[in-house]
């Protein structure tokens, strides 16, 4: 299928043919998966080439091969982590060689940063050219130095992130251009809005009259989050993420309130993933790659309502077509929050389809079905609003000043 790139990913797309190592920063939804496919694609067209895809999680690991597969064939695929996945799967350095070596045709190999030293480790696996989605996770003290060995181990290595993280303290901050390169192309927000790829985020505090304390957290949360849905209009609350402080909370919102039954009256489907329950479709527990495959398939049905909720799994890479709002329920960091607002801020399908044939003007966002994507912050009598207040200056700086979320590694 062939892919038809905006005048930003084609930049960016220049800037890696004359550079075999950088970052390139773009804000989420300004289609950072696609520059690294085609630019894949041209590799393979070339000559023989062994790709290696690196993302933070398993469940983006897997979004990332079925993207990949959707424009490049004739390929085999190789997966290198612990998860689920319908392809051929291994974490053993020696399957891996026996993979490699065995394979005649143009290979690309999907891992997590938590296993890409199982390929670094092997001096027999040649690879052509790595790419590093949602790049900042590389900083992390646990995966800085395999990415840093892989970059000596390849020919070409790019690192994408729409939220650089830096230090001057140690080297494992994108600021050390021996690992990650140079910036090659770094793309303002307020851009991707003009061109008609992203919509603006609204941000929407919701006042409570709760206090917050140890006891009671899973019973605040949930009063929250359905008054909150009560609030909203049709547009904004028919595919709506829910960030959760964590997954001993979310359980006992699921379990030990009666959420599920209203949620259910008021006509909504129910997700939940964590990595330590595991993921969940309308109280089935399904595999991850059952858990994506549902989430897309709801995503682009219009007549479709869900809410989904998580706790640090889907803010970072997932590609949900869709969802109108977010809801925040913890306090998180830059990077997060950054990555949070990413989810609500792409197009409507329709709308996307109508921009590109023209019958919508990029950036008249009034003519627009999904005008924006809202975010909401419960404000307890005893919470919240200090993390309004940072929530918006980071809104403020990626989509008015069009300056990355730019987060230090401690």
């Amino acid at each position: 299928m062939p892919i038809r790139l905006r005048p930003h990913q084609e930049k960016a797309l220049q800037s890696m043919q004359l550079s075999n190592h950088g970052q390139i920063i773009v804000p989420t939804g300004g289609g950072k998966t696609f520059i690294m496919i085609q630019h894949a694609k041209e590799l393979f067209e070339a000559n023989f080439k062994t790709v290696v895809v690196v993302a933070p999680r398993i469940l983006l690991a897997n979004q990332l091969s079925a993207d990949f597969l959707e424009h490049i064939d004739n390929v085999d695929v190789l997966h290198v982590h612990s998860g689920e996945t319908h392809h051929t799967s291994t974490t053993k350095t020696d399957m891996i060689e026996e993979w490699h070596l065995g394979s005649v045709k143009n290979q690309i190999i999907f891992t997590t940063y938590h296993s890409l030293h199982k390929i670094t480790s092997s001096p027999s696996i040649e690879v052509s050219v790595m790419y590093c989605d949602e790049a900042h996770n590389a900083c992390t003290k646990n995966f800085f130095n395999a990415v840093s060995d892989m970059t000596m181990k390849c020919d070409q290595k790019y690192f994408f992130t729409a939220t650089p993280r830096i230090s001057h303290k140690h080297d494992r901050g994108m600021n050390n251009s021996k690992v990650f390169g140079h910036v090659l192309e770094s793309v303002p927000a307020p851009t991707l809005i003009d061109n008609g790829s992203i919509i603006p985020p609204t941000i929407v505090p919701f006042t409570t009259s709760h206090e917050v304390d140890k006891k009671n957290p899973h019973l605040v949360h949930s009063d929250a989050v359905q008054d909150i849905l009560d609030g909203l209009s049709v547009e904004a609350s028919s595919k709506v993420l829910v960030a959760v402080p964590s997954s001993r909370i979310l359980r006992n919102i699921l379990v030990e309130t009666d959420i599920l039954p209203q949620l259910a009256e008021r006509g909504y489907n129910v997700l939940h993933i964590t990595s330590k329950f595991g993921a969940y479709v309308n109280k089935t527990k399904v595999n991850r790659e059952k858990f994506f495959e549902t989430l897309t398939k709801w995503g682009k049905d219009p007549l479709k309502k869900f809410i989904v909720f998580h706790y640090s799994i889907l803010s970072e890479g997932i590609n949900v077509s869709g969802l109108t709002h977010a809801i925040l329920l913890r306090n998180l960091n830059v990077v997060e929050m950054a990555q949070t607002v990413g989810r609500v801020i792409r197009l409507h399908p329709k709308d996307a389809r109508d921009i590109a044939s023209g019958v919508i003007p990029k950036g008249q966002l009034s003519l627009y079905r999904k005008p924006t994507g809202y975010v909401t912050i419960p404000i307890h009598r005893n919470h919240g609003k200090h993390t309004v207040k940072r929530l918006q200056r980071v809104v403020d700086e990626i989509f008015v000043k069009g300056i990355p979320a730019t987060a230090y590694v401690g």
